[in-house]
């Protein structure tokens, strides 16, 4: 599907700054790969983890940033916490078609003032008889544009931060929410919203789980998040790598190729070492999560890690690429801007030395 459905049009859809999301979902909801890991009973495969793990990491052979995290972002980013908590009722509505590729899923938890900084979001969904009457703002929502329906953190008390949060589906076609679309430097293809919600009013019965646990169920699909960001560029990394080689083994100066340059050559080999570290790092997590251990450690750490080499590899790689690897036709220069956000998204890095650093024990219980 990637090689004959995906790849052959990225060109087109990174100039049109979108893609067909719909169409793409659709076939790959006929593939059955929408919902590797969720129950038959809503559709899915009802396999283990790692099958989806081989689903994200395959992403990763996509020519851009953005059509992989909008997949992602619908599979491993607004359903898992539906999947676990969400009523029948709620999945036959929601989950099901999502599965089949029949409509298009986001996450909704970022706002203007609250990012990574999650206990301080303040859009609020008031409870009046059967229905949430909902009012905010959310911003940096991938697929925003186009989705069908939101899984939208909100809170729905005034109780302490982390205790009076709940995830509700939005239906994005609802009176009163407003999308603006978001241009940004990267991820072309990718559509992201501003989404202002004006007195939107959602049935009660679209409460994922119970009210006042979204903080904690949000914190769950997080892991889910940050595993399939780490996954979902390792063979990206491995792609940028063999182009990296082939051009500098071609490319000519001062009688040489670029690749006979020891520097060059000796710090590819570096990063392709650290791929690998990154390769096994996320394996273990994956092993982890599997066994039904908490992997918030080790998903936290390999985030950590992609992020930081998501920034190291294309920009290093792209120096031995000359004035070609700035120009918008070479595969270096998109993904040296398709892959900076990985350090910001789904937790900045500093909320990942954050969390590491309070688990190892270095920052006590604060």
């Amino acid at each position: 599907i990637i090689d004959t459905e995906i790849n052959p049009n990225v060109n087109k859809w990174e100039d049109d700054l979108q893609f067909p999301s719909h169409e793409v979902f659709k076939k790959l909801g006929d593939a059955g790969l929408l919902g590797v890991n969720k129950p038959t009973e809503n559709g899915g495969l009802g396999l283990s983890y790692k099958y989806q793990a081989a689903i994200l990491e395959e992403m990763g052979n996509i020519n851009c940033g953005g059509v992989p995290v909008a997949i992602s972002v619908h599979t491993d980013m607004s359903t898992p916490a539906l999947t676990r908590y969400g009523t029948p009722e709620l999945k036959k509505e929601y989950l099901d078609p999502a599965i089949r590729g029949d409509t298009v899923s986001c996450v909704a938890v970022s706002e203007p003032a609250a990012g990574s900084d999650v206990a301080g979001l303040k859009t609020t969904a008031v409870r009046k008889g059967d229905d949430y009457v909902i009012n905010g703002e959310k911003i940096w929502i991938t697929s925003g544009m186009k989705a069908d329906w939101a899984c939208m953190l909100v809170n729905t008390s005034q109780g302490a931060p982390h205790k009076n949060k709940s995830l509700i589906i939005v239906p994005l076609n609802s009176k009163g929410v407003t999308r603006t679309k978001i241009r940004k430097i990267g991820l072309q293809s990718s559509d992201w919203a501003q989404i202002h919600l004006d007195n939107v009013v959602v049935p009660a019965k679209n409460l994922i789980g119970e009210e006042g646990k979204g903080f904690m169920y949000q914190m769950e699909q997080f892991q889910d998040e940050r595993l399939a960001c780490a996954l979902s560029i390792l063979k990206g990394f491995d792609n940028l790598i063999s182009e990296t080689v082939k051009y500098t083994s071609q490319r000519k100066a001062f009688g040489k190729s670029i690749l006979d340059n020891q520097s060059v050559s000796f710090r590819i080999g570096e990063l392709a070492s650290e791929v690998e570290a990154l390769r096994a790092l996320v394996y273990k997590a994956i092993d982890i999560k599997e066994s039904g251990e908490d992997v918030t450690l080790l998903a936290s750490m390999a985030k950590l890690k992609a992020g930081r080499l998501s920034r190291e590899l294309p920009d290093a790689l792209l120096q031995y690429w000359g004035g070609m690897g700035y120009a918008r036709e070479s595969i270096i220069s998109r993904f040296f801007v398709d892959l900076r956000p990985m350090a910001i998204g789904g937790g900045a890095d500093e909320v990942m030395l954050q969390i590491i650093s309070k688990m190892t024990g270095m920052t006590g219980t604060r």
